[in-house]
């Protein structure tokens, strides 16, 4: 689905493509126009606890497969025939992704139909060897005409759940070219992509020198210039195989605090933001990255709210970056951690995340079984009630619907890999 989209940032991306925007980032060219001011999900940086198996040696791995992608018009105008005969129950739930700690196919799989979910979470728990794991996510579509969308959070080094990715991480990809970044992303895609995991939440946008901040070990460079090209590169790479998103937008480089437990705030102005934080997340849609997730954090110059409930950083991301994809929360059981007592109830997070323009909302930390269907089920509710437009719960659902038939159903094909599209190795 299409949406708005003004200014210079559009302009560039239709215009010039990706190689421009990025010289023009590199060169320090301000990321997006000047924009009003005023008021208006992923667990993934703490590797699960859990217990690997581990035995004597791992299967052999699947072939190599590579992405064939139809337009995403067609995409757009299937996925809108499709919400337009969901029940409200259904449309509800399409815009939640869950998770439950299990390994066994026939539980998940249950749990995925039962409540009409669109997307599941891997985490460690979740994760045997290859082999095993690729069951797992097989069990999962439950109609092939429309699969989930399986992500995982595998950045490589400290926050991999696929625990055999031996591609190089953050920490050693911001010394090297961008060009070993693409390489690395490229491997790594086609490793997630052989165990059936259709998105890789895996490409930190954030910026920061601060050895001090929570997310230094993971950024891809320590200045705005250097994080642009590796992540306009890992897009790149990743891209014939599964779909990138870039997190934590709008971004964690002006704090230190880790936003697993609190809501880190900044009284970084927007013009500053525009000048630096932004300019990673503009080369990564520039690449044509279809996900960014939303982080719980707040720039109170911009807006007090956490920025996956602000209405002001969806408009930014829309109409001043131009990114027309999926706009996916980081897991909302995350503001329920910061001790917040307004972020307490799980749905309500989820309804004011949906209201404020979120696509697709996550749920792991602090949840169980019943959170995610409770949500959608909050939802639908809360669009009966007229406290959640109809038309913003539809407009999430195409876009979600959109991704999931991208994702494997309808135009999209694994193919098996010869020769020259086998992943770069290391």
């Amino acid at each position: 689905m299409r949406t708005r989209s003004t200014g210079r940032t559009r302009a560039l991306t239709r215009a010039a493509g990706a190689a421009v925007v990025t010289a023009l980032l590199l060169a320090g060219a301000p990321a997006v126009a000047s924009a009003q001011t005023s008021p208006s999900p992923s667990t993934e940086p703490v590797p699960s606890a859990s217990v690997e198996p581990s035995p004597s040696a791992a299967p052999p791995a699947e072939p190599t497969v590579r992405v064939e992608a139809a337009s995403s018009d067609a995409y757009a105008a299937r996925a809108a025939q499709i919400v337009a005969e969901m029940t409200p129950a259904q449309r509800a739930g399409t815009v939640v992704m869950g998770h439950i700690p299990s390994r066994d196919a026939e539980t998940v799989r249950s749990y995925l139909a039962d409540s009409n979910l669109g997307g599941f979470l891997l985490m460690g728990a979740n994760v045997g060897w290859e082999e095993q794991t690729r069951a797992l996510t097989d069990a999962m579509t439950v109609d092939p005409a429309l699969p989930p969308l399986i992500a995982v959070d595998q950045e490589g080094g400290v926050v991999s759940r696929l625990y055999w990715d031996d591609a190089a991480s953050a920490r050693v990809l911001r010394d090297q070219s961008p060009g070993a970044t693409e390489t690395a992303f490229a491997a790594r895609g086609a490793l997630v992509a052989r165990a059936g995991i259709s998105v890789n939440f895996g490409i930190v946008a954030d910026t920061t020198a601060d050895t001090g901040s929570f997310i230094w070990s993971r950024v891809l460079g320590e200045t705005p210039s250097a994080a642009t090209s590796r992540v306009a590169a890992a897009v790149s790479g990743e891209s014939p195989y599964v779909l990138s998103a870039l997190k934590h937008f709008p971004g964690h480089g002006p704090v230190r605090e880790d936003s697993h437990f609190t809501i880190p705030a900044t009284d970084t102005t927007l013009s500053r933001w525009n000048s630096r934080d932004a300019r990673p997340f503009l080369a990564g849609i520039s690449a044509q990255a279809p996900l960014v997730m939303m982080g719980h954090l707040s720039y109170t110059a911009v807006d007090p709210a956490p920025a996956s409930l602000s209405p002001e950083w969806y408009r930014i991301l829309r109409d001043e970056l131009g990114f027309e994809g999926v706009a996916v929360t980081d897991d909302l059981g995350m503001l329920v951690q910061s001790g917040r007592p307004e972020y307490q109830d799980p749905v309500q997070n989820a309804i004011m995340a949906l209201s404020a323009g979120a696509d697709l909302v996550l749920t792991v930390a602090s949840s169980t079984a019943q959170t995610a269907p409770d949500m959608a089920a909050g939802i639908a509710a809360a669009v009966d009630s007229g406290t959640l437009s109809e038309e913003r719960l539809t407009e999430a659902a195409t876009r979600v619907v959109a991704l999931r038939l991208q994702a494997g159903g309808a135009g999209r094909s694994l193919l098996p890999c010869e020769g020259e599209c086998a992943a770069p190795q290391g």
